[in-house]
């Protein structure tokens, strides 16, 4: 939510703690999480929380605003990588490795439910694109095969955020990414 006026100090605090919290609680609870919950981590109350942020929407938009910017910036510089395989490689690693700590991330990048929020919506639009030109990169340079779609690279994500979340073994994802991986590359 942008500040259009300056916020007093301890409003300021208010705001920084409750972000701070809805962090920790999303990752850990998911974007369903507990907004009781985010204001007792905060250490103010529920109406502190609304007057802040006044719909779970705007806290998710708020919290989950930076992740998108950084998922976008991470295939822009797999984009840079000189080895086209290794950067797809790379990509997937550290998106799947984000998701797999991160429940409320996970569920975000798998759901439209949040893209009426037209800054999320543009992030995770940009976010798209990008991937799926790393994506192309790796087929073009015969090292991925080519029938795997932007369809297949969703349906990962999903089935990477339900091994992350249900799987006893918090590493439990690297071995399935790392399968996966090996039916994909090429020979």
């Amino acid at each position: 939510m942008p500040m259009a006026t300056r916020l007093r100090a301890d409003a300021r605090r208010n705001r920084a703690a409750l972000l701070a919290a809805a962090r920790e609680v999303f990752a850990e609870h998911g974007l369903d999480a507990s907004l009781d919950e985010i204001a007792r981590r905060a250490g103010v109350g529920n109406a502190t929380l609304y007057r802040r942020f006044p719909s779970r929407r705007h806290l998710v938009a708020e919290v989950f605003a930076s992740h998108m910017t950084a998922a976008v910036r991470l295939a822009e510089q797999s984009l840079q990588h000189p080895d086209p395989w290794a950067a797809f490689v790379g990509y997937l690693t550290r998106v799947c490795e984000l998701q797999a700590t991160d429940r409320g991330l996970a569920q975000l990048l798998v759901t439209t439910a949040f893209d009426d929020d037209e800054r999320l919506a543009a992030l995770r639009a940009t976010a798209q694109r990008r991937a799926v030109d790393v994506l192309i990169r790796a087929q073009r340079a015969g090292r991925l095969r080519p029938d795997f779609t932007r369809q297949d690279l969703e349906l990962l994500m999903m089935a990477n955020a339900g091994v992350a979340q249900h799987s006893a073994d918090p590493q439990a994802w690297r071995r399935q990414l790392a399968l996966l991986l090996g039916g994909l590359a090429t020979r």
